[in-house]
């Protein structure tokens, strides 16, 4: 019997590694983690979402990426759903280390991950200045706001507007999901619940 403890990976052993794999794998810090596919509201909300920012960000020095584009948080890769990054970067480059504003569309599969492991490494990375969590099965969202003394979290629901002063945008949450038929699956029931 083999008790072979294995080394971690560096970032850059990864890093090497992945760009020769067809598949998109992030990276937790000690090995590669293979990425699965998502919902078509999962998708709706991304492609909205970045759509949204790239319309309110167009002639401003700061970008939208994701989720083909990765970041390095904390010794880590991670493929966002959405990120905002405002430092330049060479067209050729394939990790931006800087983001200022991470989205993450949590999964089933993915919740803790984006709840727990992801949060401290965002919090952990001095430039992200607020982390935002979307649901997918409701027009919801939980809000990370970096503060001198620490990050306040805020929730928000579908009458609520998404405020970004760090990149100069405010999107209303309902415009986020307005592709996703989530609003209407929700206004369904409560129909439903009151008939």
């Amino acid at each position: 019997m083999s008790n072979t403890v294995r080394k971690p990976w560096t970032v850059a052993q990864f890093l090497d590694w992945e760009e020769r794999q067809e598949l998109r794998y992030e990276f937790d810090g000690f090995q590669p983690v293979a990425m699965t596919g998502g919902t078509d509201a999962h998708e709706a909300i991304g492609g909205t979402l970045r759509a949204l920012l790239q319309a309110h960000l167009r002639g401003k020095p700061c970008r939208v990426r994701g989720p083909t584009l990765k970041i390095e948080v904390e010794g880590r890769i991670r493929y966002p759903d959405a990120f905002v990054y405002c430092t330049p970067v060479p067209p050729g480059e394939t990790v931006i280390r800087e983001p200022v504003v991470v989205f993450e569309i949590l999964s089933p599969g993915t919740s803790r991950i984006d709840r727990i492991e992801k949060l401290r490494e965002y919090q952990a990375t001095p430039s992200i200045r607020r982390y935002v969590i979307l649901e997918q099965d409701s027009i919801a969202a939980t809000v990370f706001v970096r503060h001198d003394a620490g990050w306040n979290a805020v929730p928000l629901t579908a009458d609520d507007v998404l405020t970004m002063p760090e990149i100069g945008v405010e999107l209303s949450l309902s415009d986020i999901y307005a592709d996703t038929g989530v609003g209407a699956a929700e206004d369904q029931g409560d129909t439903a619940a009151a008939g």
